[in-house]
């Protein structure tokens, strides 16, 4: 009786690990970018030369940018929102754009008009 109550649990387990994995493989990422810039219309506008750059390298990477209205001391903060549907795809996107050199020069220009606070990457959970 132990014995099968132990397989059954160890058997458990396993399915349970394998499920968490895949579950986690299909977890739904976003890139939050908070960054600084004198010139929030030069800012997006740039963001919106980058779609063109993805859509020549058959990436579509949805991309919202926000800026902070009621933040007390934080109002004025503008934040952009890359949304991937897994780590995988974050990577092999990245990937290719690192590897383009039109990316690459968009990327130089936008560090001229920005600094980045804080660059993160959040799973969704729920």
């Amino acid at each position: 009786m132990l014995r099968k109550l132990s397989f059954v649990l160890v058997v458990l387990t396993l399915m349970l690990g394998i499920s968490s994995a895949a579950f986690a493989q299909k977890t739904t990422v976003q890139r939050v970018v908070v960054i600084k810039t004198d010139d929030v219309a030069a800012y997006t506008q740039m963001i919106a030369k980058a779609s063109a750059i993805e859509k020549r390298l058959g990436i579509v990477i949805p991309t919202k940018v926000w800026q902070a209205t009621f933040a007390g001391p934080n109002t004025g903060t503008v934040v952009a929102t890359l949304e991937f549907p897994d780590m995988n795809t974050l990577a092999d996107d990245y990937t290719k754009l690192n590897a383009d050199a039109e990316y690459q020069a968009w990327i130089a220009d936008l560090n001229k008009i920005r600094t980045i606070v804080s660059d993160s990457i959040y799973k969704e959970l729920y």
